[in-house]
This record gives structure tokens, C-alpha cells and sequence, in this order.
């Protein structure tokens, strides 16, 4: 593809419109809700033999009936997979990426310097343009990666600009739909380039909601980086409130400013009755602030049910899981961007993510290792409202094996994900799709 930087014309985005209309259609069933659609055939019964549950000493077997994990006795005639001793974790949940600005699984690209995000946004669209593998491939590459590595489910942001049309969603609606039986997936149609800074997003983010291809209209610091607040989250949260769909809002303002944006959409939470539908991300804006500071917000975010993403950037912007939590605040962990414009890093490898957190947060003792494993597990399941794959009966038979003496060592080492088991069925082995 030739590189350019000019915008798609209006037949263009026209037809994107349709096509991604088209796309809501067909994935009805995948969209809504997430995991609805890889789970619509029960799997044969499986028995996996001799596995070590969260690290147990003594072996047992885990039997599977219609994709969940039971007590009862496995029918004759059950599938027999051999775990050899291996230990058995619950699978991992991307809380929060970018599939589609990746370059993963293609040739090296050299970053330029980059000075804020509107810097990083106009690499973006360079990147896109210059890339020979459509959106579609490459996210498709990077979340079947994902799932080699364990995990179960993803909330994927996919960028939505007059730089891009619809492209960008319709790319990684097709990459969820490729892997409808292996990975969980919600969307948010992402305003990368803001809300109202960039003319014609507005009209876009629209169709996207109406279109039924995704779960989440997105924003982007309506203060720093928009500098129109009333305008963009009167504008996503209208759009949200109309269409049926959630909210997922980057916040990177930090401060005051932060503090500001974060008290606006909970006001907005409420007085649209969209408790339990709205999700910040990022939010810098919390962790400097005191126990009595978090404890106010945290507060009102528990009462809506406002959930929070983190990434874990560093020891000053991670969010404080365990202070969340004790006030009832659902919080997810993601791998943000991966191998793009804004870093060459990432790998889309949850549990190396685990163990970043773990890192970033000093950590030493087993309860806390083992609480970094959670945040990766279970902190972006309740996020993306799945049940937990915890491995009682019951819950979905979403797990890896691997081989490991316990938990808190399975973090720190990272071994190789032996095997990852979506719903009953094993769908990679030895970092392969099966």
C-alpha cells in the first residue's frame, strides 16, 4: 500500500458505513454478550487427567460437560486429556488493547520521536497507511498470539477517525469473528484523534453504535487533550444512552484536571441510570491521591458500578488495585499497545503483564504475587462481566497448563503456556492454534 496521509472520501466512508453494518449484523451473536457466540455449541464432554489445580500437591482430574467445569461423574465415552502433573491456572483476560495498530508478526518499523498524543495519533495514521497487511490481519495475528498465551477474553479498542473511516472496527470485528470459538472479545470504537478536535469522528462514532459491531463508544481526556468536556462526554454518553451500548474512556489527565473529567462522568453515569455500563481507563488521576482522597471517589465509583482499567506503566501511574477493591471498585488489567506507533514493546502475554504489575509494584510476598495473577484473571473478567474461570464447578473451563511448582513461582518465571483450554476445548498447544 502506497503510504499517505489523506483522509478516506465520503463514497469511501459510505461504504464503510454499510460494511460495518453488515458486520454488526453478523456478529450479533458474538457482540453481545461477549463469549455468547464461541460458546454456542457444547463441546464434547473432556476429562484432563492428572493436573495440579492453582498448584495443588496431589494431581486430580478436571471434567468438563457443555464447556463448564463439574463434579459429576464424565460420561463414557468422554475425551481424555493427559495435564502430566502440569499445573492448572485460570485463563487470563485482556482487560484493555489495541489490536488494531499493531505491526506484530511483521517487519520492524523504526519510531520517531513523538511529543503527546496528538504526536503519537498523527504516527498512527502514518503507520496505517504504510502497512501492507490490512487491520484485519493484523489483529488477527496479535489476538491468536493472545490465546496461545492463555488468554480467554479481550476488550479490543479499535481507533475511529476521519484518518480511518470504519476501517479500523470493521478490521478487528473481522479478527473476532476468526476466533469467535477460542476468544471472548468486546469492542470499543476508540476516538483516538478526540471526539470534537477531530471533525467528522462525531458522525462516525454514531454509525459504529448504531451499527451494532460494537460494545463500547470511547473518549479520550475531555479536558487535556480535547478541551471540550461538556461537548465529548455529553456527545459519548448520548450516544451510549441511545444506542444501548457502554462507555470506555481513556483518562490520562492527571490532577485536578483528571479529578475533574472523572467527577463529570460519574455524573453523568447517574443521571443516565447507566450504572455497571461505564469503564475508565488509565486514570492517572488516582493514584497519587491519599486513602481519604480514594476513598471518596472510590466511593462513587463503586456506587455505579464504574469499573477502571490499568496497564501498569510504571510505579507512580499504576492503579491501586487493592485500595480499589476493598471499596467494591472492579478493576482490569490490559496490555494497552502493542508493537506500534506509540512503543515498539508489548507482547499481548497477560501473564507476563502479572508479572510486570508484580514488578512495577515491588512485590515479594506469595499473597501478592498470587494477587497480580488475580488482577490479570479475574480483575478483567469482572470488568468485561464473564463469569470467573476459577475453576470450580460451574464456572467456564477456561484455563492453561503449565508446568510450574506454584502460583507465585508460575509468575515470576513465566513458562510456556503448554496448553490453553477455551470452553472444553484445547485451542493451542506448545504456543500453536490448534
Amino acid at each position: 500500500m502506497t503510504p499517505s496521509s489523506s483522509a478516506p472520501s465520503r463514497r469511501g466512508v459510505l461504504a464503510g458505513a454499510a460494511a460495518l453494518a453488515a458486520t454488526g449484523a453478523a456478529l450479533s451473536a458474538a457482540a453481545a454478550p461477549a463469549g455468547a457466540a464461541s460458546r454456542a455449541r457444547p463441546a464434547r464432554p473432556v476429562v484432563f487427567r492428572n493436573v495440579r489445580p492453582f498448584g495443588a500437591k496431589h494431581p486430580v482430574d478436571l471434567t468438563v460437560l457443555d464447556g463448564r467445569i463439574t463434579d459429576e461423574r464424565a460420561p463414557k465415552g468422554a475425551d481424555v486429556v493427559d495435564g502430566g502433573g502440569r499445573i492448572a491456572l485460570p485463563a487470563l483476560v485482556d482487560a484493555h488493547i489495541h489490536p488494531d495498530k499493531t505491526t506484530w508478526g511483521g517487519a520492524w518499523v523504526s519510531r520517531k520521536p513523538a511529543s503527546g498524543i496528538a504526536d503519537f495519533a498523527a504516527q498512527d495514521v502514518e503507520l496505517f497507511h504504510g502497512q501492507r497487511r490490512p487491520v484485519a490481519k493484523r489483529a488477527y495475528g496479535l489476538m491468536a498470539h493472545a490465546v496461545t498465551r492463555g488468554t480467554r477474553a479481550m476488550r479490543a479498542h479499535a481507533d475511529i477517525a476521519p484518518a480511518y473511516g470504519l476501517a479500523c472496527v470493521e478490521g478487528v470485528a473481522q479478527a473476532r469473528e476468526r476466533l469467535r470459538q477460542a476468544l471472548d472479545v468486546q469492542i470499543v470504537a476508540f476516538p483516538q484523534h478526540g471526539v470534537v478536535r477531530a471533525p467528522g469522528t462525531a458522525a462516525l462514532l454514531k454509525e459504529a453504535a448504531r451499527s451494532g459491531a460494537v460494545d463500547f463508544i470511547g473518549g479520550i481526556d475531555p479536558i487535556g487533550f480535547d478541551h471540550a468536556m461538556d461537548e465529548q462526554l455529553d456527545l459519548v454518553f448520548g450516544l451510549a444512552d441511545r444506542y444501548g451500548v457502554g462507555v470506555d474512556i481513556h483518562l490520562h489527565d492527571r490532577d485536578e484536571k483528571g479529578l475533574t473529567a472523572l467527577r463529570a462522568i460519574i455524573n453523568r453515569t447517574r443521571a443516565l441510570s447507566l450504572r455497571g455500563k461505564v469503564t475508565v481507563s488509565h486514570v492517572f488521576c488516582l493514584p497519587g491521591l491519599s486513602d481519604a482522597e480514594l476513598a471518596g471517589v472510590a466511593a462513587d465509583l463503586a456506587d455505579l458500578d464504574i469499573a477502571l482499567t490499568t496497564v501498569a506503566p510504571n510505579a507512580s501511574l499504576v492503579l491501586p488495585i487493592a485500595r480499589l477493591k476493598e471499596h467494591g471498585v472492579r478493576v482490569g488489567l490490559g496490555s494497552d499497545g502493542v508493537r506500534d506507533a506509540w512503543s515498539p514493546f508489548g507482547n499481548a502475554d497477560m501473564l507476563h503483564r502479572a508479572h510486570l504489575l508484580g514488578w512495577v509494584e515491588d512485590v515479594r510476598l506469595d499473597a501478592e504475587l498470587t494477587a497480580c495473577y488475580e488482577a490479570g484473571a479475574h480483575g478483567g473478567a469482572d470488568v468485561m462481566r464473564l463469569p470467573r474461570a476459577d475453576l470450580t464447578p460451574g464456572s467456564p473451563a477456561d484455563f492453561l497448563l503449565v508446568r510450574g511448582e506454584c502460583l507465585p513461582q508460575i509468575v515470576v518465571d513465566m513458562p510456556a503456556r503448554d496448553m490453553v483450554v477455551h470452553g472444553g476445548r484445547v485451542v493451542a498447544r506448545d504456543g500453536e492454534l490448534t
